[in-house]
């Protein structure tokens, strides 16, 4: 509905005023109907964007604004949606043009005509009219996934009716496609030539997917109007020629970097970015676990250089200086190919990778969950072990189902990853945060006798016990659902001994360190406990304030200035200012916290002799 009003709004104004009112009545309609539906969508965090701008279209619409806002306001929130509601938005294999022909003949024919120029004869007394799918123009605006959602759906108050019944999938997306491919049969016959020739366009539109959501006019920008109408529709005439060559990895960020520079020399800096960003979400990070492996300081070099050009497109940096930026990047990106090229089925690297990638997300769970356990059985607190335990296995169980979804339901977009990463990594830090406060609290002045005495006496509430099992999911959770992902990408290397291996070792070494550290705990004088227990707490609160935020950044959501700091990933310190300025704030809130804690130290406590009568082995 929201491609249809971009196309045809232009039918029903023009230079502010309405050149027919049926059809202008009929955008109206639609606004205020897609702005209804967007409200009875299941609620998400993006829902008060959606409907804001939602709001803004119908405003426009109500206006009498130009086409050309109406049309960007109604693609930017259809895009808007998908992000937020994921569906499938291309088919599985290349449809089929011939069985497209045919379906057309039989089911559309009739009303479109037989050629798609609308005049079929049970069409002419239709109102609205049956689109004319030679028209260039609305052509234009149009993508194949836009097609494939009116056949699928129909259009509310036209009599264009849903197929999704009479159709299957496949015969769906050949249908959108060949009907697509009507305004371009001169382009489709000759635009092999130009397709092969114009590596800007082989880079933007890489696959089935970007095939299906591109638009003429999506192109334009970049490629002109020409060119763009000629790949377009040469595409959509032969879809099997984007399947056949579908660029990955490496070559992919590549291709994606140097359309991101045309992009930006064209004036188009929006379409740079997002380009810059997908050759580094969808292009690097596919293969990091291979690099990773073999040169770890490579890959956080190329997350530094890609974050940081992003940032100088968003800036409206001097073109020279983004050529710049763009010849160090592609130098990286060579070397880069160069080692995964080497590391791809090598089983050293593939257990090294699986190893480290375990040892190294694993660490800072284990330290939050140990450090959950130790203060429970220091506390006597044995009946709220099993919500620790509870959290954790749950969060082991819902990485698998995540591996599940990711290899066999759906694509999970680096995007996805990150987000989810950096926003769950905050979350955490935010929660350690008051975690470790408290702890360090309870440690000073002999406020620990008193807690312990308070506790002990009383029942362990249920927002206590829910609070233990979600810190423990959420801590955990986080780290699997990287690792996972991580661990699908190297699975499809043919090394699954290895890869094994490298998981079942560093299964091994964790388990050696929970060990210890547990073991170690209960040697511990309690006072010591929470004092080493809320000293490491707030270190994990900063490190995962700094990863946090680096995830973010490499989303997009954030913007990067390259600080002159080493990049010390373990301990989550990137070369960014954003990233060390977020750790600083948290670094002074800790500070201040321990400090206030230390001065309230000082005023009288409860008596240690009546804390010892009750727990006389404490110490």
């Amino acid at each position: 509905m929201l491609d249809y009003l971009a196309t045809d709004y232009a039918g029903a104004v023009k230079d502010g005023a309405v050149i027919s009112t049926s059809e202008y009545a009929e955008m109206r309609e639609f606004t205020r109907t897609a702005r209804s539906r967007i409200g009875a969508l299941k609620p998400t965090a993006a829902m008060p964007s959606l409907l804001k701008q939602a709001d803004t279209l119908v405003a426009s619409v109500d206006a009498k604004a130009a086409p050309a806002q109406v049309a960007t306001q109604a693609h930017a929130l259809a895009d808007a949606l998908l992000q937020a509601y994921p569906v499938p938005t291309a088919p599985e294999r290349a449809p089929d043009l011939a069985r497209g022909a045919t379906l057309y003949q039989n089911q559309c024919a009739a009303c479109h005509g037989a050629t798609g120029h609308g005049d079929g004869s049970a069409g002419l007394l239709l109102s609205p009219r049956p689109v004319n799918f030679t028209d260039q123009r609305r052509a234009d605006q149009r993508s194949a996934l836009s097609l494939y959602e009116v056949i699928s759906q129909g259009v509310e108050g036209t009599p264009m009716a849903s197929y999704a019944q009479k159709l299957s999938s496949d015969d769906r997306w050949a249908l959108a496609y060949y009907v697509g491919s009507l305004a371009y049969t001169k382009e489709a016959v000759t635009g092999a030539d130009t397709w092969q020739r114009v590596s800007a366009a082989r880079a933007q539109i890489a696959d089935l997917k970007e095939l299906s959501r591109v638009r003429v006019a999506q192109l334009t920008p970049t490629l002109g109007a020409e060119r763009a109408r000629t790949i377009v529709g040469y595409l959509r005439a032969h879809p099997d020629v984007v399947q056949q060559q579908a660029l990955a990895g490496i070559p992919l960020a590549r291709a994606r970097l140097a359309a991101s520079l045309t992009a930006y020399r064209a004036g188009a800096p929006t379409q740079a970015t997002q380009l810059a960003l997908s050759a580094y979400l969808d292009g690097v990070e596919p293969v990091e676990p291979q690099l990773n492996a073999r040169d770890s300081a490579l890959r956080a070099q190329l997350e530094t250089a890609m974050g940081a050009y992003r940032t100088a497109l968003s800036s409206n940096a001097s073109v020279a200086s983004v050529v710049k930026q763009v010849d160090a990047i592609d130098g990286l990106l060579v070397r880069a190919q160069e080692v995964t090229a080497d590391a791809a089925g090598d089983a050293a690297a593939i257990f090294l990778g699986a190893f480290t990638i375990l040892v190294r997300e694993g660490l800072e769970a284990l330290l939050v969950v140990v450090a959950l356990l130790a203060f429970l059985r220091k506390a006597a607190r044995p009946e709220a072990l099993r919500y620790v335990h509870a959290g954790w296995i749950l969060a082991l169980v819902a990485g698998g189902i995540t591996w599940a979804i990711a290899s066999y339901a759906i694509s999970i977009s680096g995007a996805g990853r990150e987000l989810t990463e950096g926003l769950s990594s905050l979350f955490a830090a935010f929660v350690l945060l008051g975690v470790g406060l408290w702890m360090h609290q309870k440690s000073i002045g002999g406020r620990w006798q008193a807690y312990l005495k308070e506790k002990m006496a009383a029942a362990l509430n249920r927002r206590s016990a829910w609070f233990l099992f979600g810190l423990a999911f959420i801590s955990v959770y986080r780290e699997v659902f990287e690792s996972i992902l991580f661990y699908a990408a190297l699975w499809n290397d043919g090394q699954e001994v290895w890869l094994l291996g490298g998981i079942a070792t560093g299964a091994a070494v964790l388990g050696l360190i929970a060990w210890v550290l547990l073991r170690t705990s209960r040697r511990l004088p309690i006072s010591t406990f929470f004092s080493a227990s809320s000293a490491l707490i707030a270190v994990l609160a900063i490190v995962l304030t700094g990863k946090g935020i680096a995830a973010l950044q490499e989303a997009g959501w954030v913007a990067v200035s390259v600080a002159p700091v080493p990049h010390i990933e373990l301990l989550g310190i990137y070369p960014t200012w954003q990233s060390l300025l977020a750790q600083l704030v948290i670094l002074v809130l800790l500070t201040v916290g321990f400090v206030f804690n230390i001065c309230r130290g000082r005023q009288p406590t409860p008596s240690s002799t009546a804390t010892k009568e009750v727990l006389p082995n404490a110490e």
